[in-house]
């Protein structure tokens, strides 16, 4: 299974996570998140981390020319579309950076909204079901309704977010069956710096639900 862990920004951190078996760290690249990071900021990041795991860049209603040279810049290895991105968006954005992965976001406020997203699966190569918030992107710390989920199996892969920790993220898999998890607020201190202890009962736990 992937397993995401979104909004570093302490690279000793981002090493101890990748260590403790995370597929991909995440970088949150839009301004208005208290997780946000400046290019300056990034750059080494990316450098230091992406020989031990995938680097995920987080943007939300970008350009495809500011994407492309963030991406540029730092080789970030995925693009996470978390705004309002349209499939046209996302058919730009995948002719512009055709050896980057692109994963589109989709805050859910119901089930009905499910049916929309699929249309994202010929032009991205993974969607994700985070929570909505009126005030935030992501983030927050709120949970999906699970058993809406249930039925929803798109042609691509999926990740599931949304208010994961480790303490509810065995009940979450035991109702729906993502092909990766993304954990962020539910693994820190305070925005942008985690808890390794949490990070270790979270690996702890998925690990038992696998024997």
């Amino acid at each position: 299974m992937r397993i995401k862990i979104c909004g570093i920004t302490i690279v000793e951190q981002g090493i101890a996570i990748a260590n403790i078996g995370a597929t991909d760290l995440g970088f949150i690249c839009v301004p208005s998140s208290p997780r946000y990071l400046k290019l300056a900021q990034l750059q080494p990041l990316v450098a230091e981390l992406g020989s031990l795991v995938n680097t995920v860049g987080v943007f939300a209603d970008f350009s495809v020319a500011t994407i492309s040279h963030v991406v540029g810049l730092t080789e970030l290895n995925t693009v996470q579309l978390h705004g309002g991105e349209s499939v046209e968006f996302c058919q730009e954005l995948r002719a512009a950076l055709p050896d980057t992965e692109i994963i589109k976001a989709w805050r859910v406020r119901s089930s009905s909204e499910l049916e929309s997203i699929q249309a994202y699966s010929q032009v991205v190569d993974c969607l994700l079901l985070d929570a909505y918030h009126p005030d935030a992107l992501g983030g927050t710390g709120q949970t999906l309704d699970w058993q809406q989920l249930s039925a929803f199996k798109p042609p691509i892969p999926w990740l599931l977010a949304g208010g994961l920790n480790p303490d509810n993220i065995c009940t979450a898999l035991s109702q729906i069956h993502p092909d990766g998890i993304d954990l962020s607020s539910g693994l820190e201190v305070s925005p942008g710096h985690k808890n390794l202890d949490l990070v270790d009962r979270l690996f702890a736990n998925l690990g038992s639900r696998s024997r």
